[in-house]
């Protein structure tokens, strides 16, 4: 790929993804597939004003290993320099930027009952810091084509010409040639006026309908707003947290969703795959559910704390978006998740409700937000897909018709 073009991705990153202000710190995490890329991030925070760029490089294999040869006790104990870095986010407050390219398959093969374990035993000690940073801190996270994910995606492809082909779909969703500011600024105000539409609604419920046997029902609170493309955290600092992005979505009561939902795309956690499933929900929990490919995963997932069995968000998606007209399933939530409609198991976020930064965490809390250690998207949007608002005053309003915007 040209370097005049991974520049104008690059800034569109620090610019726009983010959005660094002078002086502020920022985090990089990214793997090693592409360090060139990573230097051209850094280099377009700095020229920005960043005060300082960390990069914390990651690698699955390392991360296996460790799985692997630590004792379930090392694992789940959080070192005093661990607290350290979390305590100087608290401090700095700094923008984080996640740069995605791990193999869809990376972590298969490892003791899930550990990993379960483990990251069961740290959350309390690392929530304690994330709510002291929660909504006031920009993040983004965006990709890169790792040599593993680009040769599961093209297969027949060389490693280089493989790479080269998910560089192009990468910039393509991501809507990073020619002018990249400008193709969000104009996406941005589409996504405002959708889900300003949307709220105007009061909506009470919305229920999805489609062949595959979707027939689900969710209720959202009173107070649930929906929110989609650019946000602006607690420091007044607008930024883009996911590139791409083609959602409005909100989060809706924890106890209110009935009904079973089929996912229509595969499911990328903990770097294993999670195929053909189906979830049935009762008073808003999972109650029953399977999977034909890693049904033992789809459970530890569901069960890994009281709230992952709950739903965090409600994801609105036209069937027919940049990413699913590609043609392409990446095996990565980051893109599958914006090519159709989908749901979150766990965590419900504090700015989908109205007047958020005048409320506690437990006060959204209290008024039905869910709280879980996950948020994991799964995908459920079809060509077929039908969803009908029911509004607090008893009108039916279509939203979606056959899988696209029904307005």
């Amino acid at each position: 790929m040209k370097k005049t073009v991974l520049r104008k991705y690059a800034q569109l990153i620090a610019k726009c993804g983010v959005n660094v202000q002078k002086g502020q710190d920022v985090v990089i995490t990214a793997a090693f597939d592409q360090p060139e890329f990573v230097n051209m991030v850094t280099e377009e925070c700095y020229k920005l004003g960043a005060r300082r760029v960390t990069v914390d490089w990651t690698d699955t294999k390392n991360s296996k290993l460790h799985l692997k040869y630590r004792s379930l006790e090392t694992l789940s104990t959080l070192e005093n320099w661990e607290e350290a870095r979390w305590q100087y986010y608290v401090d700095k407050i700094p923008c984080r930027i996640h740069i995605e390219s791990d193999d869809p398959d990376g972590m298969k093969g490892i003791d899930q009952e550990k990993m379960q374990k483990a990251n069961q035993a740290k959350y309390p000690v690392i929530m304690k810091y994330r709510e002291q940073i929660e909504n006031k801190y920009q993040w983004c996270i965006a990709a890169v084509p790792g040599a593993a994910w680009a040769k599961k995606l093209f297969p027949e492809l060389s490693k280089n010409q493989a790479q080269e082909k998910l560089w192009q779909a990468i910039l393509t969703a991501s809507r990073a040639l020619e002018d990249p500011i400008k193709a969000w600024q104009d996406h941005n105000q589409d996504l405002r006026n959708r889900y300003t539409y949307l709220n105007s609604l009061n909506i009470d419920t919305l229920h999805y309908e489609s062949k595959n046997g979707t027939d689900f029902t969710v209720g959202l609170m009173e107070e649930s707003q929906f929110c989609g493309g650019s946000e602006t955290s607690l420091q007044n600092i607008t930024f883009n947290p996911n590139i791409p992005s083609e959602e409005c979505f909100t989060s809706p009561n924890r106890s209110r969703a009935d009904g079973i939902v089929y996912a229509s795309m595969p499911l990328s956690y903990m770097g294993q795959l999670i195929d053909k499933f189906w979830i049935r929900f009762k008073d808003g929990k999972a109650v029953e559910w399977n999977a034909e490919t890693n049904n033992e995963l789809l459970t530890k997932m569901i069960t890994m704390d009281e709230g992952a069995a709950y739903l965090g968000e409600c994801a609105l998606v036209p069937y027919d978006s940049p990413i699913k007209n590609s043609g392409i399933l990446f095996y990565n939530t980051l893109f599958d998740e914006n090519a159709a409609c989908h749901l979150a198991l766990g965590r419900g976020f504090q700015d989908c409700i109205k007047d958020f930064e005048k409320r506690s965490l437990q006060e959204c809390r209290d008024l039905g937000m869910n709280h879980s250690m996950i948020h994991v998207d799964f995908m459920i949007g079809t060509e077929d897909l039908n969803i009908t608002a029911k509004t607090r005053d008893g009108k039916e309003v279509p939203i979606f018709r056959n899988g696209n915007w029904a307005f």
